[in-house]
């Protein structure tokens, strides 16, 4: 079992940034085995579906963004520390939306997972609201 637990959310004005945080744990869990999850956020607004942000392969060495943010936001992940990352840039009032981390054990060491259904544990989320 693993535990996603996300940091950083916050209100920030448009234009802002922020750094969200998501910590992997579990009773067995380890280094190793993080290293072996593909990595994930989405975000869900109200009374919107949960959509795709961003991901990132086993070593970090590949990515993949959503068209809306790509430019704006970069995953990224320290296998050392289990964490993965997402820095937000020029954010806008539309980035407003819960932001959740998740983690797949889909495919292998170069796959950047996009559908929801890929992955295998989520975190409970952090709030991002970009105020005009």
């Amino acid at each position: 079992q693993v535990q996603l637990v996300e940091s950083g959310g916050g209100l920030v004005q448009a234009g802002g940034s922020l750094r969200l945080s998501c910590a992997a744990s579990g009773r067995t869990f380890s280094s190793y085995t993080f290293s072996r999850y593909a990595m994930g956020w989405f975000r869900q607004a109200p009374g919107k579906e949960r959509e795709f942000v961003a991901s990132i392969s086993w070593s970090g060495g590949s990515t993949y963004y959503a068209a809306s943010v790509k430019g704006r936001f970069t995953i990224s992940r320290d296998n050392a520390k289990n964490t993965v990352y997402l820095q937000m840039n020029s954010l806008k009032p539309e980035d407003t939306a819960v932001y959740y981390c998740a983690a797949s054990r889909t495919g292998g060491p170069s796959v950047t997972p996009v559908r929801r259904e890929a992955y295998d544990y989520w975190g409970q989320g952090t709030q991002v609201t970009v105020s005009s």
